[in-house]
C-alpha cells in the first residue's frame, strides 16, 4: 500500500442477535477487508449467529448487548474500548448500532466514524435524525440509490452519502449451476424471511392463479419467520398443499438454489435483495418486485423480469413467461450470472468501503464527533 494508504484498524459494530442479509454482509465485509490487510474487530451480540460464524473465521471479536436504539449502558465500555485501541475507523452497521454513536466523540484526531444504512423506508424528518446522519457521523453508506435518495428526501446532506452495492462471493453458486439441466418438472423457488415485507402471500395467490390454468409447478419457500403459520393457512385455503413446500431455515443456498429453475422475490419493500444476487450468481432467471434496489441489480428482460408489488396477477404473468421459454431461462440466467461477476462481488464492495475509509480520513473531520475527548 501506498504510504497514505496504510492499513486500517477497524471497529466494525453489529448488535443483532438474529442472522440475517446484513450479518452476512457484515461478515463478508469484515472478512475481505482483513484479506486486504486491514485489521478488524468485531462487536456483535453475544448469542447470537455472526459471532460463531465470525469466530470460525478467526476474526477478533468481542460481546456487545444493546436492547433498544436508546439503551446507552455499553457507552462509557465502548468509549474505553475505542481510545485504548485507537481504531482509524468505527463503522455501525445496524440502527442500533448507529444510536450509540449519540454518546460518542472524537477520540482522536483521526478516527473516522461510518454507517451503512440497508432499508428503503422513510427517515424521520426530525433532529433526532438529522444529529445522527449529519453530526454524529462522517460518511453514511447506502447500499442502493433507492436508500440514497430516502435518505436524502429525510434531511441527510446528500455530499454525506455513498452507494456502495451489497456483494457476494459466487464462486459457491457457479459451482452448482448445471444442476438442474434435463429437469422437466418446473421448480420455483424462494429464500426470505417469512415476514409480511417479503410478500409470500402474494407468491401464493399467484401460484393459486397458474395451477388454475393447468400449469404443473412445485414451489419451495426457504426460510423461518413470524409469518410462517400464516402463511401455512392460506396454502391449505388455496389448495396447495400438493405443489408449496416450507423447508424452513436453509443453511446451504446454493445448493437450494441448484434445485430450482426459476428465483421469485416478491418483495412490498427491500433494501436490494442479496438473495437476488445470489440467484442471479447460481445462473437462474428472477422473478421480483419492481421496488426498492431491486431495479438496479435486476434488468427487465435481460436478467429477469420485473413486477409491480403486491400483484399477483402480474407475477403468475411473469413466471408463465419464463416457464414456456426454455431458452429464455438459460440466457436470463446466463446473463445474470455475468452481471454478478462483473458488478456484484464481496471483493468490489470491500474494495469500494476501503476507498470511502481513506476519502474520510483525508477529508476534513466532519459533524458534532469533530470534538475530541469523551
Amino acid at each position: 500500500m501506498s504510504r497514505d494508504r496504510q492499513p486500517l484498524k477497524i471497529l466494525h459494530i453489529d448488535p443483532e442477535e438474529g442472522w440475517g442479509g446484513g450479518e452476512c454482509q457484515v461478515l463478508g465485509l469484515v472478512t475481505s477487508l482483513s484479506a486486504r490487510g486491514h485489521e478488524n474487530h468485531l462487536l456483535c451480540h453475544p448469542r447470537g449467529a455472526l459471532l460463531g460464524e465470525a469466530q470460525a473465521r478467526k476474526i477478533a471479536t468481542l460481546p456487545i448487548v444493546v436492547c433498544n436504539d436508546v439503551d446507552f449502558r455499553p457507552i462509557f465500555w465502548l468509549r474505553r474500548l475505542i481510545r485504548a485501541q485507537g481504531y482509524d475507523i468505527v463503522h455501525f452497521h445496524t440502527k442500533r448500532a448507529h444510536a450509540l454513536s449519540l454518546g460518542l466523540s472524537r477520540m482522536h484526531a483521526d478516527l473516522r466514524y461510518v454507517v451503512t444504512r440497508r432499508m428503503d423506508y422513510p427517515v424521520k424528518r426530525n433532529w433526532y435524525a438529522r444529529w445522527l446522519y449529519n453530526r454524529k457521523v462522517d460518511g453514511v453508506v447506502a447500499i442502493s440509490r433507492k436508500i440514497a435518495e430516502v435518505l436524502v428526501e429525510g434531511g441527510v446532506r446528500r455530499e454525506k452519502v455513498r452507494v456502495i452495492h451489497s456483494g457476494i462471493d459466487p464462486a459457491p453458486f457457479q459451482r452448482r449451476v448445471e444442476a438442474r439441466a434435463g429437469s422437466e418438472e418446473k421448480v420455483i423457488g424462494t429464500v426470505a424471511v417469512l415476514e409480511e415485507r417479503k410478500g409470500h402471500r402474494f407468491l401464493l395467490e399467484a401460484a393459486a392463479l397458474l395451477k388454475a390454468q393447468g400449469r404443473r409447478v412445485t414451489y419451495r419457500i426457504a426460510g423461518e419467520g413470524s409469518q410462517r403459520e400464516a402463511l401455512q393457512t392460506m396454502v391449505r385455503e388455496l389448495g396447495l398443499q400438493e405443489e408449496v413446500v416450507f423447508l424452513g431455515f436453509v443453511s446451504d443456498i446454493p445448493q437450494f438454489l441448484s434445485s430450482v429453475d426459476i428465483f421469485v422475490l416478491p418483495s412490498v419493500y427491500e433494501g436490494l435483495g442479496i438473495a437476488i444476487l445470489e440467484a442471479m450468481a447460481a445462473g437462474k432467471p428472477v422473478v421480483a418486485s419492481r421496488t426498492g434496489g431491486i431495479p438496479e441489480l435486476l434488468t427487465d428482460q435481460v436478467t429477469g423480469l420485473l413486477v409491480p408489488p403486491k400483484d399477483p396477477p402480474a407475477l403468475a404473468r411473469a413466471i408463465a413467461q419464463l416457464l414456456s421459454q426454455n431458452g429464455l431461462l438459460r440466457l436470463m440466467g446466463d446473463k445474470g450470472r455475468a452481471e454478478v461477476l462483473d458488478h456484484f462481488t464481496m471483493e468490489q464492495m470491500a474494495k469500494k468501503n476501503e476507498d470511502h475509509y481513506y476519502e474520510l480520513r483525508h477529508a476534513a473531520p466532519d459533524g458534532d464527533s469533530h470534538r475530541a475527548g469523551g
